[in-house]
């Protein structure tokens, strides 16, 4: 069996390695437009602050590694720019000399992941203007990063952003966000987010909202960013304002894709046309609360949605079980966890709900060390099922949202998580979880 892969990173190589365990007899292909294999893209912003100190560091298996070990004929700097379904042949183009390539299939897994979204400014091919997506794209920053680059713009305050800000700030530079909404971090409901601008605040970062970019002014290099409101003078700037899947090439194959150009898949991970397959941030997403497909491009969705890929391809029948859309982000010395629905989401379904937020300690209050938890649950108020939950303090996030997550999988209700038999000793936890104080306090009218 002739397998091709199209993409060399968390979905795409998740799945290889699964073919090579189900099928000895297998021949995978994988094409990779860039020059490195399987690396840690959310690891990128702390290799350019310092904290991980080479993007070597990053690359769970090298190209030499899928090759000599496994192999895996695989390849770099081949870039897909069209499949023919119907001959099962992809025809792709290496980058570097412009050498022309096709290869046949048996079946095919499209995991091309996604590109920055990159508007379309005036001024956005200026010298020291950067998105972060890929390894080059770190070491590009990190080449700008000299003496004169004092003054810091990021345009966009979801994860890329924040993460940066943070890193940036490390370098002892001045950080400015500029937010085209009336909050940073959109995945949060403003009551929430308002501890992330008091955050921003206590360390001299520079909030802008409700503002639009036009454009980035300057002759070579960059000097000043324009808003619709003010114009700021920077020394960098990165745009941070979201991604989109890398389907493009897809177009005229008659494969279905969702609102944001995502590639229409099943449980199963397989498209509309048979023995084709697509996995991760070029594909939709199926949210177990919302009960139907959604686009939440995460590299914990890439790696288990590739596996699930490489299972049924090999005739191992195994389903994608879903995700609750858990997320969290380190942001300066506060840590922000969201799973599941927030009040927005909730509203934007038409769902009959209810929330409860409780500021309380993370661990035991008699206990020494102790920091301040605020944590904002949303249930259904007719069967009182857990809906979601946000979590911003300095510790414990990650616990807490660990449990909220696990229980939305699980559709418990709220009177569930009183019952959890959670770990508890004072340096650890109070006898009743936070998250448990907060489930408490909900109405059973």
């Amino acid at each position: 069996m002739k397998y091709i892969i199209i993409g060399g990173d968390a979905a795409g190589m998740s799945a290889a390695m699964e073919i090579i365990r189900n099928d000895k007899d297998a021949e995978i292909l994988t094409l990779e437009k860039g020059g490195v294999y399987s690396y840690g893209q959310c690891g990128l912003p702390y290799t350019i602050s310092g904290i991980i100190p080479s993007t070597d560091a990053l690359i769970a298996r090298s190209v030499d590694t899928f090759r000599n070990k496994y192999g895996i004929d695989a390849r770099i700097y081949h870039e897909v720019n069209k499949l023919d379904p119907e001959k099962k042949v992809v025809h792709a183009t290496n980058v570097l000399t412009e050498e022309k390539f096709k290869y046949e299939y048996d079946k095919l897994l499209v995991a091309t992941g996604a590109s920055p979204h990159i508007p379309d400014w005036k001024g956005i091919d200026l010298k020291h203007v950067h998105s972060l997506k890929t390894i080059p794209d770190a070491h590009k920053i990190m080449n700008d990063m000299g003496k004169d680059i004092n003054d810091i713009t990021i345009v966009g305050g979801g994860y890329i952003g924040l993460e940066m800000a943070e890193s940036f700030k490390m370098m002892d530079k001045h950080v400015r966000i500029i937010q085209r909404g009336k909050h940073l971090a959109n995945i949060f409901d403003e009551d929430m987010a308002l501890l992330i601008h008091e955050e921003a605040s206590k360390q001299g970062i520079e909030v802008v909202i409700n503002e639009n970019v036009q454009a980035i002014n300057g002759e070579q290099i960059v000097e000043s960013i324009q808003t619709d409101c003010n114009v700021y003078k920077t020394d960098l700037v990165l745009i941070a304002t979201g991604i989109t899947p890398n389907t493009n090439f897809l177009k005229d194959t008659g494969i279905i894709f969702n609102a944001k150009n995502a590639i229409q898949v099943n449980r199963h991970m397989e498209t509309s046309i048979k023995d084709i397959y697509a996995a991760g941030d070029c594909a939709v997403h199926y949210h177990i609360v919302k009960e139907k497909d959604d686009y939440i491009p995460l590299g914990t969705t890439a790696n288990k949605q590739g596996r699930i890929a490489g299972f049924n391809m090999v005739g191992v029948q195994r389903p994608f079980s879903g995700i609750t859309g858990s997320s969290i982000i380190k942001f300066m010395n506060v840590s922000l966890g969201k799973t599941g629905l927030s009040e927005k989401e909730a509203q934007s379904l038409n769902l009959p709900y209810e929330m409860i937020k409780l500021e309380t300690n993370n661990i035991a209050g008699y206990y020494p060390g102790g920091k301040s938890i605020l944590i904002k649950l949303i249930y259904r108020n007719d069967n009182h099922q857990l809906l979601g939950g946000q979590v911003i303090g300095e510790e414990g996030v990650d616990k807490r949202i660990d449990v909220l997550s696990t229980a939305l999988f699980n559709r418990m209700t709220m009177r569930d998580l009183e019952d959890l038999d959670l770990c508890y000793a004072p340096p650890y936890n109070s006898t009743w979880d936070p998250i448990q104080q907060a489930a408490r306090r909900h109405s059973w009218r």
